[in-house]
């Protein structure tokens, strides 16, 4: 059980990067902002990480997020649903979310 990720959550890849999704869920709301599930993956901005065979994160596809709740047919993200960074195979660390509105 965790709270739902919305578009205004902070989330960051592992080296500091700035996460954000793609497509958000306009229909239904948290805190008055849409939110977020699992299919539709999140850009990352900023990334520092620059190994010498792959690159910094560009992209994150989720693969775990509620098993019960979901919007418009997908499921949604949780603060504990887990992802994998493109190209660097690291996760992502949601640092901030509502707290008001859990699933499970």
């Amino acid at each position: 059980m965790g709270f739902v990720l919305h578009q205004g959550a902070v989330v960051l890849c592992m080296h500091g990067g700035q996460a954000q999704p793609t497509v958000p869920s306009p229909r239904v709301q948290v805190g008055g902002q849409p939110v977020t599930t699992q299919p539709a993956p999140y850009v990352v901005a900023g990334c520092p990480f620059v190994p010498p065979a792959a690159g910094p994160c560009v992209t994150a596809q989720w693969v775990t997020a509620s098993t019960r709740v979901t919007a418009g047919g997908l499921p949604v993200l949780l603060r504990d649903s887990a992802a994998i960074c493109a190209p660097t195979g690291t996760g992502l660390q949601v640092v901030m979310t509502q707290v008001r509105v859990t699933a499970q």
